[in-house]
């Protein structure tokens, strides 16, 4: 079964790749470049099934067990945008040509150093060097620097200018996970990509993390009334878990109002928050933003658009 979903998707990739992808960068004259094309057009056909899934799935779930009505569509197709920018690669395109150079650059420096490189999965040989105990390990180490990084976010004023935007949606759907700042994805990507090289995450591993993480980011931000019960909560992350962090106030301020911090950080696994002190299990759904966004708070405007809410990050970045 997995021999067929491997082949399957690899004589995809390549039928794309040929009929699509190619004429385009012989087209564009990068033909230099078309090594990394084909491993682009990997991550575009990934995108493109994660949205089948999105639609096919989780979407009759809001449909079936919604939270709440949806009243504004013009934010909700703005998260749209989102999703197709970074789902599609266009992010991870920009990142190639202005980034991973760099990363590269300062990858072959610590090799001449002599600094050895790591592998996470060799750490109890025979055990963790089975396919689906290494990525186990992996999705578990990704989490818990995943954690650190989201509180971070919440916790460093300068970071939160950029975060906020992320938690300005009032209305949660599937679509609302991409809703970042550029900055804020470049920042992320960075630390994520540094973090796969330094313990050793083969190119499949990083894919097939950056895939299941980001669907299960997809279903947390659902609009759907959906809980894992009392155990389930505790192993997995829940729409229900995810929509408390969004909660006004709860989500994002500890020690009262104005005062940075929050609750239920966790990417995947709630275990950090239960061991660090930031779960919150309570059974209800709340209304989600920040709370400047209210008016008797000061009606901050966090932006309509596409391009007006990145430049408002910005503005708000350079005021901290």
């Amino acid at each position: 079964m997995i021999d067929w979903i491997s082949n399957t998707f690899d004589n995809l990739q390549l039928a794309l790749y040929e009929h699509a992808v190619q004429p385009l960068v012989f087209g564009i004259g990068l033909g230099n470049l078309l090594e990394d094309a084909f491993a682009a057009t990997g991550w575009l056909l990934l995108g493109l099934l994660q949205i089948v899934i999105m639609l096919l799935g989780i979407r009759l779930l809001e449909r079936r067990w919604p939270v709440e009505p949806l009243t504004d569509r013009a934010a909700v197709r703005t998260d749209i945008a989102y999703t197709l920018i970074h789902r599609l690669g266009l992010v991870r395109l920009a990142m190639f040509f202005s980034i991973e150079p760099l990363w590269d650059a300062a990858a072959s420096q610590l090799r001449l150093a002599g600094l050895p490189t790591w592998q996470l999965d060799a750490l109890w040989p025979g055990v963790t060097d089975i396919a689906w105990v290494s990525l186990l390990l992996y999705l578990v180490a990704f989490d818990f620097v995943g954690y650190w990084l989201h509180r971070w976010q919440h916790g460093w004023h300068w970071w939160w200018a950029l975060h906020s935007l992320h938690h300005s949606q009032r209305q949660m759907t599937m679509w609302s996970d991409n809703r970042n700042h550029l900055l804020d994805d470049v920042i992320l990507g960075t630390a994520f990509a540094l973090l796969a090289r330094f313990i050793g995450v083969e190119p499949g591993q990083f894919v097939a993390i950056t895939v299941i993480t980001q669907l299960h980011e997809s279903l947390q931000h659902a609009n759907v009334r959906l809980s894992f019960g009392a155990l389930g909560e505790r192993l997995l992350v829940s729409p229900r878990f995810h929509r408390l962090h969004h909660s006004i106030g709860i989500g994002h301020e500890a020690n009262g109002r104005g005062t940075l911090g929050g609750h239920n950080f966790g990417v995947l696994l709630p275990v950090w928050d239960q061991l660090f002190g930031t779960a919150n299990f309570d059974l209800r759904y709340d209304p989600t933003g920040v709370r400047d966004q209210l008016p008797e708070e000061g009606g901050r405007d966090y932006g309509r658009g596409f391009w007006r809410q990145q430049w408002l990050g910005l503005v708000r970045l350079v005021r901290h």
